[in-house]
């Protein structure tokens, strides 16, 4: 999930509801939420909050959990979901790909504000295509058309092994300083992300094969179209389905016969988030409700058998000064940090994997206190304090006025009193009765994820739900029913159905496969 700017800019979305924009408000008859405190007092309040309230273990470092199994197992049986912890990274990739900027750094600088023609958000995987192959051919391989260039895992120059076997591991394209040549350089920001965006360029490369083969006119083109209506199909059925209130969701976007014989795609929450012209990101959905995501990661994750081995914990993000044996991204991947696949998704894993993603709660891992996003001591670096102190900077309204305003019985804000809009949609998950406490968001988290991701959806020209609302993954061409590109756990298309479409190694064995390759 997106950590946003070190900055802390208002953006252009002013409360008339005849504005039309990149960004906007659900709720702009809503005050802003402030603080009884002095503004001087503000920052100080929010920042102590952040470190003693929102943490998971207030007081330790990374490497102190880390390395200390009993600690690490209590804050498991605590703070773990029953969410896989490979759609805490989806639901990074899918805000990269919503968020998705193509505009030129000269034309941002000469007119921030005049985004409008050029920032209109969709799930269309621009942050795999970029602007094209015309216009960025380094993101494709001159050698094979129609084809996302593929870098490879290159092996450590002190492995004492065979000159003539070369791995098959794969990476995200690289230059020669291990810099990402991909659409959205956010995909490069941890190895889990990476990997999933690497997940979506085989993938597609697979498509065009197959497209290839079929002796399609466009080969790209045909691969491209299925590749995002797969990840409109499991963005919607999938994650969304997953995180959200069931009867919220199937009132949201709902597929319906009309007259004529015909059936159409209907939105049922437009009077919480509608456009006129196009569809504007709503600061309330990118600004707080989003961003539940961050209480999905964790500390640390096992990557792989080969490699690391069962037991090994590696932490997304390590404090340690000088220290690179984490997951952090933005560099070349190595073999210890290669996903293996059965231990992020339902793929028929055996316990205890895959491993889960924490709670949605009003707790952080501690990971997320240490950023090293800005200069040492920088208090942005503490991940709760900068979305606290963000939704202050975007007036967002307080999470109970929002309730109230969808008429939905809000939650008791407990002791702390905050009624900031991000962390009362936490609270509000957390506070779920009985086994689905932390498991989904509550009412209002529900309401502006569903009304939003319909409202893209249905604004999209080029979505499948305009273009073929009965399309559906079991009726592509392309995509081939009833064989192991499916989930074989429940037969549903799940975005494990990405990985194996991609080939990528789901488990301990194809790791180890794909890394001894073939000889030369």
């Amino acid at each position: 999930m997106s950590h946003g700017h070190l900055t802390l800019p208002r953006p252009l979305a002013p409360r008339s509801r005849f504005y039309q924009g990149p960004f906007g408000r659900i709720c702009p008859d809503l005050p802003p939420w402030t603080l009884d405190r002095q503004p001087h007092e503000i920052d100080a309040f929010l920042l102590e909050f952040a470190n003693r309230r929102m943490l998971e273990a207030p007081g330790k470092t990374p490497g102190d959990i880390v390395a200390d199994p009993t600690l690490r197992d209590d804050l498991a049986a605590r703070f773990d979901s029953k969410i896989p912890a490979g759609y805490t990274y989806f639901g990074q990739f899918i805000d990269h790909d919503i968020t998705f900027d193509p505009t030129s750094l000269l034309m941002r600088r000469n007119d921030p504000n005049a985004l409008l023609n050029f920032r209109t958000p969709r799930l269309d995987l621009d942050n795999i295509y970029g602007r094209g192959p015309a216009d960025q051919p380094y993101l494709y391989d001159r050698e094979c058309p129609g084809k996302l260039l593929i870098g490879r895992v290159r092996r450590a120059s002190t492995d004492d092994e065979e000159p003539d076997i070369k791995s098959e591991l794969c990476d995200l394209p690289r230059n020669g300083q291990g810099v990402a040549l991909i659409g959205d350089p956010r995909n490069d920001e941890n190895a889990i992300v990476a990997q999933l965006q690497l997940a979506f360029l085989l993938a597609h490369n697979e498509l065009v094969d197959r497209a290839s083969r079929r002796k399609d006119s466009d080969p790209f083109e045909s691969a491209r179209q299925t590749l995002r209506w797969l990840y409109q199909w499991i963005v919607w059925k999938d994650f969304l389905a997953r995180i959200t209130v069931d009867e919220v969701h199937a009132c949201a976007l709902r597929l319906e016969a009309t007259c004529g014989g015909r059936r159409r795609w209907t939105c049922g929450l437009e009077d919480i988030y509608a456009w006129k012209h196009q569809p504007f990101m709503p600061v309330e959905f990118s600004v707080a409700a989003y961003r539940f995501g961050h209480s999905l990661v964790r500390n640390s994750y096992q990557t792989n058998q080969p490699f690391r081995g069962f037991g090994v914990h590696v932490p997304i993000f390590d404090n340690v000064p000088g220290s690179n044996d984490d997951l952090r991204g933005f560099r070349p991947l190595h073999r210890g940090n290669v996903v293996q696949w059965d231990w992020f998704l339902d793929m028929a894993s055996p316990d205890p994997f895959p491993q889960p993603a924490r709670r949605i709660d009003t707790r952080l891992s501690n990971a997320l206190a240490f950023l090293r996003e800005g200069p040492s001591g920088d208090p942005l670096n503490v991940l709760a304090y900068r979305n606290l102190r963000r939704g202050l900077a975007f007036d967002l309204p307080a999470g109970t006025r929002v309730a109230e305003k969808f008429c939905v019985k809000p939650v008791d804000p407990g002791d702390d009193g905050l009624d900031a809009l991000w962390f009362y949609i936490l609270r509000e998950a957390e506070t779920l009765p009985g086994a689905n406490a932390g498991q989904m968001l509550g009412r209002v988290g529900s309401l502006i994820l569903c009304a939003t991701f319909a409202g893209l959806l249905k604004g999209d020209p080029a979505s499948f739900v305009n273009v073929q609302p009965c399309w559906n993954p079991d009726a592509d061409g392309l995509l081939r029913p009833g064989t192991d590109n499916r989930d074989s756990a429940d037969g549903d298309w799940t975005l494990a159905a990405i990985i194996r479409l991609a080939g990528l190694p789901v488990r301990g064995a194809d790791v180890e496969r794909q890394d001894t390759g073939a000889r030369s």
